[in-house]
């Protein structure tokens, strides 16, 4: 009787320790049969670029101080296109292009356009005051030491930048430096901001 037991005991034993076997088994068979029908041929959606997944969707919305302390919130800004620059001092490609950006603001900041240069530098405006001083730069700076536009943008670096529709819909992302001082950077910004064509 006692051997009859011991014998059930090690029958279950061993079904107990040959199950996650089995189970492991099966999953690997189904993952093989996924990955097969995958490289079958058959064209699938090809992924949408870094810069293009937040075009054509709503700006995520923020409020940031700028250097005097008064607060920016983004989506008071509609009505205009809005230029939303992620930089930081530090960057040596955002300390060339702040120039140019410098040229555009002067260029459009009479029209329904403002410029917005937000800042990721941890020490906020210790950084940024003198930085602004120094390379003559009048648009407004605001301040992110936090990184929040960085996540709800989802930025990989800097400098990136976003132009916002007057609907506040993200029309174009650009990864890295532009001169964005050129005619025909201000000819494509004249049509955005007239609402036509581009």
């Amino acid at each position: 009787m006692a051997n009859a037991i011991n014998q059930q005991s090690a029958v279950s034993i061993q079904k107990r320790d040959i199950a996650p076997f089995i189970v492991l088994v099966v999953g690997l068979g189904i993952a093989f049969l996924i990955w097969k029908s995958g490289q079958t041929g058959v064209p699938k959606e090809p992924p949408k670029s870094a810069e293009s997944q937040i075009e054509g969707t709503p700006a995520p919305d923020f409020t940031l101080p700028d250097l005097n302390g008064i607060n920016h919130t983004l989506s008071n800004y509609k009505g205009k296109v809005v230029f939303l620059n992620i930089w930081a001092t530090w960057c040596q490609p955002c300390k060339d292009e702040m120039p140019s950006m410098e040229k555009l603001h002067q260029r459009f900041k009479e029209k329904d356009f403002v410029m917005l240069a937000v800042s990721i530098d941890k020490d906020g405006k210790k950084s940024v005051e003198p930085f602004m001083k120094e390379y003559k730069l009048t648009f407004p700076a605001l301040l992110d030491p936090a990184g929040t536009t960085s996540k709800l943008y989802k930025t990989t670096g800097v400098p990136e930048t976003f132009i916002i529709d007057k609907k506040g819909t993200v029309i174009h992302k650009v990864i890295g430096p532009r001169d964005w001082s050129t005619d025909s950077v201000f000819g494509v910004f004249e049509k955005i901001i007239s609402n036509t064509s581009y």
